[in-house]
């Protein structure tokens, strides 16, 4: 016959049970040591002399849906060594108990796991449901009596920052990258501590970043012999933002003659446009960080003097004239109203020029705008002569952006042409496409022997925005070109930092920063 004890409570092989009582929705097991000595916690002298016994109630993990309690008939011992300083001692049951534990071990251990997968108020719902009624404070307590693991032995080594308060204060992550666990977890990001970090934990060979200056400065100081890898998805963000912006100053040759002039009376006298205050303000930053830079301040200085980011600063310093960072041309934005623009002239046409009536119309076709924007826009086409014709409004920038960074295989036919049309009637959009499309080949191909060809073909020609992209690229040349050459990126990295965003979201912003560290730390 099968002894149903022996199954159900296997944990517990090592005490002779006496009694299993239900109560309710309560499961009472009695059980003694089965031991006939303990050892003393200080000296670990084994003790036969017994002091006094006390009945002890621990909380189990539940048995068929109940509650279990374990009542245990545990025993004091005198020490035996005459020089030890604890007279009396309490006997432990190896796989049962710790000192001043009010659950058993395999008890404690679920609780340990639903508090570092979901926290303190869902894991209190969810320990509810399948083991012992515990609050949430006593999770976050099991959490942060959690050991921290040791940092192990690192050749490769991934770093990013992650926000605490987003905009406000931020911490440093690092992840071994083969393993792809999350060793350690900075409370600032900052040069110095990536660097004492590294000083304390020597033996990196590659380091895995992005292309902040900080953890480009840490790196080099606290493993000057170490590789760093600058991260290829990155590299192509910040081309992608590079040919966005292009785009954009070049979307006015795609437009029809219709849509680039804007009506007005035949009257009015043209007056010169004045300047906007991104350009006034562009021009005044452009001549103070200059001005500083000559008189030998450093970046971090001139950005907290400014009130400016350190990438705003080198930014800035890169450039040559301010109209290095405005472009040659004016922004052409996409416009919520582009998709109804043929409707509404072909209802100006037919003389219906209401604004309320125009507005009711097109909201019923999906225009989720303001009012504001269509009366402006009626505004400019009002008292012309003749019906505009309807000319096809040119694709949204991130439209065009997407099929000059896509690979040519993955476009659709229809994309292809397309584009190939728009370069047509702009040549600047056709060097933006081989441009962009030579170094995304760069990157997809490990093509960092080619690097230095495409740079300097990117500083010599007439696209403002990817020449400064290109120029972006010397600082950090090593960085790069290795990015480009090696195997190893930051995915790893990246996925830590998403999930650390899971866990704040999870505990509403609240988090404690020793909290979210042995969280992220020990969690599977």
């Amino acid at each position: 016959m099968v002894d149903i004890a022996a199954v159900v409570f296997s944990h517990l092989s090592g005490l002779r049970i006496t009694n299993v009582l239900a109560t309710g929705l309560t499961v009472r097991v009695y059980a003694d040591p089965g031991s006939v000595g303990a050892r003393c916690p200080d000296c670990s002298t084994v003790s036969r002399r017994v002091h006094s016994r006390y009945e002890r109630r621990l909380l189990d993990t539940p048995v068929a849906g109940r509650e279990t309690v374990l009542h245990l008939r545990v025993r004091r011992f005198f020490c035996t060594m005459g020089d030890c300083l604890r007279r009396i001692f309490a006997e432990q049951i190896d796989g049962v108990t710790v000192r001043h534990g009010r659950f058993s071990t395999l008890a404690r251990n679920g609780m340990e796991a639903v508090a570092l997968a979901l926290g303190g108020r869902a894991g209190a719902r969810l320990a509810g449901r399948l083991g012992p009624h515990v609050g949430r404070m006593t999770l976050l307590r099991l959490v942060r009596a959690l050991p921290e693991p040791p940092v192990p032995a690192l050749t490769v080594l991934g770093v990013d920052d992650f926000a605490w308060r987003r905009g406000h204060t931020y911490g440093t992550v690092l992840v071994d990258m083969v393993s792809r666990r999350v060793v350690d977890v900075l409370d600032v990001r900052s040069a110095d501590s990536l660097a004492a970090w590294l000083v304390e934990h020597p033996g990196v060979e590659v380091i895995c970043r992005d292309r902040a200056g900080c953890y480009a400065e840490g790196a080099t100081r606290g493993a000057p012999t170490a590789v760093q890898v600058a991260d290829r998805w990155h590299l192509l963000h910040n081309l992608s933002d590079a040919v966005r912006r292009a785009v954009g100053h070049h979307r006015r040759c795609l437009m029809s003659p219709t849509e680039q002039q804007p009506a007005a009376e035949p009257t009015a006298v043209s007056q010169p446009r004045p300047q906007g205050l991104r350009v006034q303000r562009t021009r005044t930053r452009h001549a103070d960080v200059h001005a500083l830079r000559d008189q030998g301040v450093g970046v971090y200085t001139i950005a907290r003097r400014l009130g400016l980011d350190p990438k705003t600063v080198r930014r800035y310093s890169a450039a040559a004239t301010p109209e290095d960072l405005l472009g040659s041309n004016g922004t052409v934005r996409d416009s919520i109203l582009d998709a109804f623009k043929p409707y509404l002239r072909q209802r100006i046409a037919e003389g219906v020029t209401g604004t309320n009536q125009l507005l009711t119309e097109i909201s019923g076709r999906g225009y989720q705008g303001a009012e504001r924007t269509l009366r402006r826009w009626l505004i400019s086409v009002r008292g012309r002569d003749t019906p505009a014709p309807v000319p096809p409004a040119p694709p949204p920038t991130r439209d065009i952006t997407g099929w000059i960074m896509r690979p040519i295989d993955k476009l659709t036919e229809e994309h292809r042409a397309e584009l190939e049309r728009l370069c047509g009637l702009c040549p600047d959009l056709a060097a933006i496409r081989d441009l962009a499309r030579g170094f995304t080949d760069l990157v997809r191909t490990r093509g960092g022997d080619r690097l230095t060809a495409w740079v300097e073909q990117a500083e010599h020609s007439t696209i403002t925005e990817i020449r400064s992209f290109a120029k972006g690229l010397r600082p950090d040349w090593d960085a790069v070109r290795a990015g480009l050459t090696t195997g190893w990126n930051s995915g790893a990295v990246e996925g830590s930092v998403n999930r650390i965003k899971t866990l704040k979201r999870q505990m509403y912003g609240r988090a404690n920063p020793d909290l979210l560290r042995r969280r992220v730390l020990l969690a599977d």
